[in-house]
């Protein structure tokens, strides 16, 4: 790695704790200049503008956790429930993490950037993809009965989406854990008597 990609990563990864701060909005390059340690012009020879160190903090955070979920939809140890059930759980927990991500993922504020949608379009399609995968892989093994196996990822995409402000950023929800494992439950099982 060069000196130079080096300066730019530590730059990343300091403008991350600042963007998760204050968020996009009122972090400023002066902001991040201080943290680094660094004159505003220095930043400059590495990034052209706050919008695209955020979104250098942006791809980083995307695809760690994209590597993160890849690794436990590829794991040949876990079942397909298990799988979906660690991978509901993990994303959940990992949003946590990325605070900066999450906020390009939900904010409207953002959306007029051209960059933040790519990112949003890109995420939409890898998590289908990942959880298309893990059902797939369910009803190959009989232990999914899902005809359309597309339609089920996107509907479970919007449950877990209508579950993230709740548990990230109201305290409506106690023991989030135990509603995520409620909502699988009704995923697997449904809602039917049988």
């Amino acid at each position: 790695m060069s000196e130079k990609t080096k300066r730019g990563e530590s730059i990343i990864n300091i403008a991350s704790g600042i963007f998760q701060k204050y968020g996009f909005k009122k972090t400023t390059i002066d902001d991040i200049a201080e943290a680094a340690h660094k004159g505003k012009s220095s930043l400059y020879y590495y990034f052209k503008s706050k919008e695209e160190i955020f979104k250098a903090v942006i791809e980083k955070e995307a695809k760690s956790l994209k590597s993160v979920l890849t690794e436990i939809v590829n794991d040949p140890k876990l079942e397909p429930e298990e799988k979906f059930r660690k991978y509901v759980a993990v994303r959940m927990d990992q949003f946590k993490e990325r605070i900066n991500y999450y906020d390009a993922l939900n904010n409207d504020y953002l959306s007029h950037y051209r960059f933040i949608n790519k990112i949003r379009e890109q995420h939409d399609k890898e998590e289908e993809q990942l959880i298309t995968q893990i059902l797939e892989e369910g009803v190959k093994k009989n232990k999914f009965d899902i005809p359309d196996t597309n339609i089920a990822a996107y509907a479970i995409i919007i449950a877990m989406k209508g579950l993230e402000i709740p548990i990230f950023f109201t305290k409506e929800i106690d023991n989030p854990e135990e509603k995520i494992n409620h909502l699988l439950n009704i995923l697997f099982y449904g809602i039917s008597k049988k």
